[in-house]
């Protein structure tokens, strides 16, 4: 298959960047969209020419670090990651435009390679349960009731690729905050620390620059792990109780 890539290339976050466009030929059509990279970056290279900067580390749709914008829809059409894109899914002779995720606080590191620390900073905030490691209980130990380790297990699915912020007209974040707080806030070894941990984590998403949820529910439509956008509502309620709680003084 023959295709003409739309390629953004941008020397660091603080340079211009622009559109080149490339040829992709005599391309697989089980070829995956990064292993399609693959063979214009090997021919880029074979002409001396400077390859495509891009994101990628399993390839098995689990890390999320294949972070693209294909044809204007994070992670390309369909549900799942860049990396289970195949270019089955492009017609012959297609024109591709391929960009980095378009969300203010992931800045560009290079072409299509964007800084994902935001996320790693709102997870180091309070997206983690303080037992200490060595003397916590066995996990089989404290029973949890299935349709509450079901809901925990949905939550924990979210890979923190940043698809639902680059969707996201307002660049939220907030499907990904909530994920990690319905998460750990479900299940009992995460309640302790229920109160501070989703004040903290929402505080730090407002401070790196992420917007609000206004409900487009993009994010949902785009997330390669199907997490409901409904966690969204329940981080809202359990943030406004959390907040009541600080004002008047009690702890949190």
């Amino acid at each position: 298959m023959n295709f003409t890539l739309k390629v953004w290339r941008q020397d660091g976050a603080e340079k211009p960047g622009h559109f080149e466009k490339y040829p992709a030929d005599n391309i697989p059509e089980d070829a995956s969209f990064l292993e399609m990279l693959d063979i214009v970056n090997e021919d880029l290279i074979a002409k001396d020419k400077i390859p495509i900067e891009f994101d990628h580390d399993c390839r098995e749709g689990i890390c999320g670090m294949c972070s693209l914008t294909v044809n204007g829809i994070p992670h390309g059409p369909g549900r799942g990651t860049t990396c289970q894109l195949y270019m089955r899914k492009f017609h012959e002779n297609q024109e591709i435009t391929v960009e980095p995720f378009r969300v203010e606080p992931f800045p560009v590191v290079r072409d299509l390679a964007v800084d994902r620390g935001a996320f790693d900073r709102i997870i180091q905030a309070g997206g983690f349960i303080s037992e200490r490691s060595g003397s916590a209980p066995d996990a089989n130990a404290v029973p949890v009731p299935k349709p509450v380790a079901d809901q925990a297990m949905d939550a924990a699915a979210c890979i923190g690729c940043g698809a639902c912020a680059a969707a996201c007209p307002n660049s939220s974040a907030m499907l990904f905050v909530s994920a990690k707080v319905v998460h750990l806030g479900s299940l009992p070894q995460g309640k302790p620390e229920k109160n501070r941990r989703v004040l903290n984590m929402v505080r730090q998403m407002d401070e790196e620059g992420f917007g609000n949820c206004s409900n487009y529910y993009a994010c949902e439509a785009v997330c390669p792990a199907s997490v409901p956008a409904a966690f969204i509502a329940r981080m809202n309620r359990e943030y406004s109780m959390a907040t009541i709680r600080e004002t008047v003084g009690e702890p949190v």
